[in-house]
């Protein structure tokens, strides 16, 4: 069965915590778990984070940068419904006109002479699933993203791992995983999406035990948290025995946002679209496997609340064109993947990944007008995925031609909607349900299977 990609829409789901202040009337509880701090309040974190205007579609990558062509294409549903975005390429460049080229994701199989698409292949039914419990976890798993102890009844959505077509994919085991890692470091970057994977890792690498030799090294990486915050900017934990680091760091759009009064709470941010993240320009030197992601914070509303104002090359942006949130995205996607891939030669040790986004799976409304994801049927809208191109063509066309590869885990994603939160919170919280986040033991583990097999 060929899966057709609906629409997405770029809503955002997370606190800012640096730079959206918490109301007084909020009541967000806060607890620690060997410094892991775990949000009790789903619902304030979902009303703080789809505070947007605006909604993001995937689209294809606009122009070549450093200049923004056209403007996105659209096209309607046959049926009448909402606008769906059109997966069409804009911009003159040729790389970026027709079919998508085979991204660098794709490698030869182990076992044939067929390239191993890891994004093409279908989920199969796992008994030996899943890989750590989500009961025990506690020590890196955020209360909010294990189901388990939530009022779900049904887990069979555990019991599946991805096959990808034309690949012998090895088993994840832990302490292979380690060996392979050993004196390196693995650094996620990007938005909450990008700490479920974090988290999702953990608890692999650890098989969900409560394992006190494990050290925190977050001020190693300057993430500790500062005074006033709800927690610090990301996390960083080292396996001593085999000198392993993995480590968080919150950049929900992969551009350097500072201050321009650092003196001043209330002060507008520079979005410095053109400009990494300092925090990676500072630390990319210690890592030896990088996992960018970004998407669900591009939206109108994020950035009003954020007081975020774009910046390129070191001045406000003047483009018009430009300015609009998707031509922004895909701007700073470009952006980023270009200045990775000069980093690369400079650092032959380092792998860079883009991992490709999230889908949500919203039906009959939105998260704040009864929108829901009550499916726990699994793979009942199919269990393969068969075409060539990404899901995600913004990301696919901006590492193609670079060394920076591409975790594509959209369209595989796509098929597994009775994997979210859905409204199984931790307190019950009725009429919010959460169709971006996933249940942990989840989806986002095939997607750390994914990146094992192709580290």
């Amino acid at each position: 069965m060929k899966v057709e990609f609906g629409r997405l829409n770029f809503w955002t789901w997370w606190f800012d915590f640096r730079f959206v202040e918490v109301s007084p009337n909020s009541s967000l509880s806060v607890t620690k778990a060997n410094e892991n701090v775990e949000e009790k309040d789903i619902q304030i974190s979902i009303i703080e984070e789809m505070n947007g205007n605006e909604e993001i579609s995937v689209a294809g990558p606009v122009g070549s940068p450093p200049e923004i062509l056209s403007e996105m294409q659209k096209s309607k549903r046959g049926n009448g419904e909402e606008d769906k975005s059109s997966a069409g390429l804009v911009g003159s460049p040729p790389e970026f006109i027709s079919e998508m080229q085979k991204s660098e994701g794709d490698v030869p199989s182990f076992s044939t002479n067929k390239v191993c698409n890891f994004a093409k292949g279908r989920w199969v039914a796992d008994s030996e699933r899943p890989l750590y419990s989500g009961f025990d976890c506690k020590q890196w798993l955020s209360e909010m993203w294990a189901c388990r102890l939530t009022q779900r009844i049904d887990f069979s959505y555990e019991r599946y791992r991805w096959q990808p077509e034309n690949c012998e994919t090895m088993k994840f085991e832990r302490s292979s995983f380690l060996r392979r890692m050993q004196d390196k470091t693995i650094a996620f970057i990007g938005d909450s999406l990008g700490r479920q994977q974090f988290q999702s890792l953990m608890c692999m690498v650890s098989g969900g035990l409560y394992s006190p030799e494990v050290e925190n090294v977050g001020k190693l990486y300057g993430l500790v948290k500062a005074r006033g915050a709800i927690r610090p900017d990301g996390w960083a934990y080292r396996f001593p025995k085999t000198n392993t680091t993995i480590l968080y760091y919150w950049s929900a759009s992969l551009s350097d946002l500072v201050p321009l009064n650092a003196s001043d709470r209330a002060s507008d941010v520079a979005m410095h679209l053109d400009r990494p993240p300092a925090f990676l320009r500072k630390y990319l030197h210690r890592f030896h496997v990088l996992i960018l992601n970004t998407g669900h914070h591009w939206n109108r509303g994020k950035l009003n609340g954020n007081r975020w104002v774009m910046y390129v090359d070191g001045k406000p942006n003047e483009d018009r064109k430009r300015a609009e949130i998707g031509n922004a995205k895909n701007f700073t996607v470009h952006s980023i993947v270009r200045w990775v891939d000069s980093q690369l030669p400079s650092h032959p040790n380092l792998k860079a990944f883009f991992r490709t986004i999230s889908p949500r799976h919203f039906s009959n409304g939105d998260w704040n007008t009864g929108g829901s994801c009550d499916n726990t049927s699994p793979l009942s809208g199919g269990s393969e995925v068969v075409q060539d191109g990404s899901k995600d063509p913004v990301v696919e066309g901006a590492v193609n031609g670079t060394k920076v590869k591409i975790l594509d885990i959209t369209a595989l994603s796509e098929l597994r909607d009775e994997g979210h939160i859905s409204r199984y919170s931790i307190r019950g919280t009725t009429g919010i349900n959460d169709c971006l986040h996933w249940c942990l033991p989840g989806i986002p583990d095939a997607w750390n299977e994914l990146l094992f097999a192709q580290i």
